[in-house]
């Protein structure tokens, strides 16, 4: 179904260890507007969505999947050289000692990734505006982000990010109206 090359969509690049910053950016990770919950609602919802919009939820979906091993990788980064102690003063004593500096699915104030996050209505313009909504609220995170963060090479990938959740949001805009197009024709059978 898919080819995959192994490399990240778009170059991640850190500067330095700071373990704090990364504990920001796991509320992308696993936050209910972060990338795995956008990824899985895009591609559950698509079950339930007209032929015409079909492929945008699946290749916005798989790409999410791509952010999220964006900030992976970030975080990864961030941490791989951190102490103990730098983990403690970063607020991630509670995931370090769960997970050690292992990547889990939870939030930046560390409540665990839940399925309650997907929304599926079955109406695809519900659907649709819901997937605008997320994206919105994605791009604000991503700028928040920036707004904490010092540092310029992991800020590149972060503008990079919020710039595809502006860009998926303008998708999603443009399939509500081919589907409310669509619903207003006359049907003959």
């Amino acid at each position: 179904m898919w080819v995959y090359e192994k490399k990240l969509q778009y170059p991640v690049r850190v500067s330095t260890c700071n373990p704090r910053l990364a504990k920001y950016l796991i509320e992308q990770y696993g936050g209910a507007d972060g990338e795995l919950a956008a990824a899985l609602r895009y591609l559950n919802q698509r079950y339930t969505i007209p032929d015409k919009v079909v492929g945008l939820l699946t290749d916005i979906g798989t790409e999410e999947f791509a952010h999220l091993e964006m900030i992976a990788t970030m975080v990864y980064k961030l941490t791989k050289d951190a102490t103990p102690d730098q983990m403690k003063a970063a607020g991630l004593a509670d995931h370090f000692a769960d997970h050690d500096k292992a990547l889990f699915y939870h939030n930046a104030a560390g409540v665990p990734w839940t399925a309650t996050y997907i929304q599926a209505k079955g109406d695809p313009i519900a659907d649709l505006y819901e997937d605008i909504a997320a994206e919105e609220k994605a791009r604000a995170t991503y700028q928040w982000l920036i707004d904490l963060s010092d540092d310029p090479d992991l800020n590149d990938g972060l503008r990079y990010l919020r710039e595809r959740e502006v860009i998926h949001s303008q998708r999603f805009r443009e399939a509500v109206e081919i589907l409310k197009e669509d619903r207003g024709k006359k049907k003959v059978f």
